[in-house]
């Protein structure tokens, strides 16, 4: 029997570099989510950090391990999260990578980027596993950014029997707004699917994020969103 569950986007302007200022927002908004009911809580790409490529070039200690004690304050909010950032691959690059913590704390399932934006590639390891878990009776994909812009990702999602797509961006003002109100509803259309973008507002990195962190039922149908200048959530039901 599928499960029905009280689904939160996230946005924010992320303090650039700055882990536990941005660990406390997340935590902020991840109370807030839980307060109005919701059970899982999605955030931007790069959360962590802001999408500053320079600085998690240059400093390991930007990278996040799913252990790592910096996420406490995030693994006691009650509510699962869905937390992007930098993460160690074993090798000389990180990962853009997506922990999903429970709402006990525990991981439930890591995803890397498969597919790295221009200005990513030499700084990131690219993954090769599509990102699913499952959480009160749906499934759930994961995808990152420029993930969301490859057909066949999501269709090996809508094969694979998932519900919701949970989407971690960054999407900029200009061309990135048409983007965004393109890519997103035509994953609900063409897949059947669920999907939640969660996306940047304000400064991040070398970009503007255009904010209208959002959610979309199977078929298309806008079914909240955020607005362009405000750290907020966007909260709605998901059958």
């Amino acid at each position: 029997m599928l499960g029905r569950m009280k689904i939160a986007a996230a946005q924010l302007t992320c303090v650039p570099g700055d882990i536990p200022a941005n660990v406390q927002q997340l935590a902020d908004l991840a109370g807030q989510a839980r307060s109005q009911g919701a059970e899982l809580i999605v955030f931007p790409e790069l959360a962590l950090t802001g999408y500053e490529l320079d600085a998690l070039a240059g400093d390991p200690r930007l990278w996040v391990h799913p252990d790592d004690p910096r996420l406490d304050a995030l693994r006691a909010t009650g509510i699962t999260t869905v937390v992007n950032c930098a993460v160690p691959t074993g090798g000389p690059l990180p990962a853009i990578g997506t922990l999903v913590l429970g709402s006990d704390g525990e991981l439930i399932t890591t995803y890397w980027k498969q597919h790295l934006y221009e200005n990513e590639q030499g700084v990131f390891a690219p993954g090769d596993r599509d990102g699913r878990f499952e959480l009160g009776g749906l499934r759930f994909a994961l995808a990152t950014c420029y993930d969301n812009h490859f057909p066949d990702l999501t269709a090996r999602e809508a094969a694979d029997g998932c519900h919701v797509h949970l989407a971690s961006s960054l999407y900029g003002t200009g061309n990135g707004v048409h983007e965004r109100a393109t890519v997103y509803p035509g994953i609900a259309k063409d897949r059947n699917l669920h999907v939640v973008l969660a996306n940047h507002v304000g400064p991040a990195g070398p970009w503007t994020g255009c904010g209208r962190s959002a959610i979309w039922a199977p078929g298309g149908t806008l079914l909240t969103e955020a607005d362009d200048r405000t750290t907020t959530v966007a909260i709605a039901d998901i059958p």
